[in-house]
């Protein structure tokens, strides 16, 4: 009777382990990228500063410039 419970404790803690229940992970796990807005996204949030009223017509224009001029 022993053996068996001790079987079916291992059979049991192995499928546990390898159905991936107890948390542990094999391999890299992911990786986290920031992208940087593109620059038409850029445009189209400066664009919306300006429309709010959190930039004045001059603050857009030089900004807008450094977007289109910048390498």
């Amino acid at each position: 009777m022993k053996r068996i419970i001790c079987a079916t404790l291992v059979a049991l803690s192995t499928m546990v382990v390898l159905s991936g229940c107890v948390g542990l992970q094999a391999g890299g796990g992911t990786k986290t990228q920031i992208q940087k807005p593109t620059l038409g996204q850029q445009l189209i949030d400066l664009q919306a500063a300006k429309d709010r009223g959190a930039i004045s017509e001059g603050e857009y224009q030089i900004q807008k410039e450094k977007l289109l001029h910048q390498p």
